[in-house]
């Protein structure tokens, strides 16, 4: 798996910190990472991006970007308002392909969802991955409303026959409502996708040593990690 692509069923739901962890326990089995952000949303020059927070928690990853835009808004949007050239599915391709004959782990962090627009063509993630024919890990939140999109989002993947390879859960809270509890059950089932781990709520306020010890025992062993399904389901479903 020296590329894997890792989107979200939308904006807000963990993908950075999820990105962060499975490149922490990767650097931490002896692997060498890299992380791509094709299009950086919301930040000046400046400021710091998703790919340097990743490297902020993860430890030693190249990070790249291929474009960053001002406005807080989808990719081709803020690349129309800000009168700068968008990022093209294509590119994306190739800039990771380069980094793959580098770099043990390429890790594709998306905008948004799989299939927020890069430029006016309608060019996303999905076709990206689909140049690269790598495999998607999907974050998912956890509570009322996560099905439809994780359904939504893994049903497009099938329909361009590109593999989901699991969900992980972003956010995992500290009290898990009913809702939440449930979809440990039924994620996995809509998506027809392993559940491959959680992420406990506030993960990405962790100091950085902190998070690299933890990071493994949020992702499962396809991930590289030692999370149990079986165990926190254990725990964490509803009971009967």
């Amino acid at each position: 798996m020296p590329i894997l692509i890792i989107t979200g069923t939308g904006t807000e739901v963990g993908k950075t910190i999820a990105t962060a962890a499975v490149a922490a326990t990767a650097l931490a089995a002896g692997r060498t990472v890299a992380v791509l952000k094709p299009a950086q949303t919301g930040v000046r020059p400046d400021e710091r991006g998703d790919a340097d927070e990743v490297a902020r928690l993860a430890g030693d990853v190249r990070t790249l970007e291929l474009a960053r835009y001002p406005d807080p808004l989808a990719p081709a949007t803020a690349a129309r308002r800000a009168s700068l050239p968008p990022v093209r599915p294509a590119e994306v391709a190739e800039a990771a392909a380069k980094l793959a004959a580098e770099y043990d782990l390429v890790l594709v962090e998306g905008a948004g969802g799989l299939l927020v627009r890069f430029d006016d063509e309608g060019g996303t993630l999905a076709d990206a991955a689909e140049l690269l024919e790598a495999p998607v890990l999907l974050v998912a939140s956890a509570g009322l409303g996560t099905l439809n999109t994780t359904e939504l989002t893994a049903r497009e993947l099938s329909r361009r026959g590109v593999h989901l390879t699991g969900i992980v859960i972003g956010n995992w809270p500290d009290s898990p409502d009913l809702a939440s509890r449930c979809n440990l059950a039924d994620l996995p089932t809509v998506a027809d996708a392993p559940l491959s781990g959680a992420l406990p709520a506030g993960a990405g306020a962790l100091p950085p040593a902190d998070f690299r010890t933890m990071a493994a025992s949020w992702l499962a062993p396809t991930l590289g990690g030692t999370w149990d399904e079986t165990e926190f389901q254990r725990r964490e479903a509803p009971r009967p």
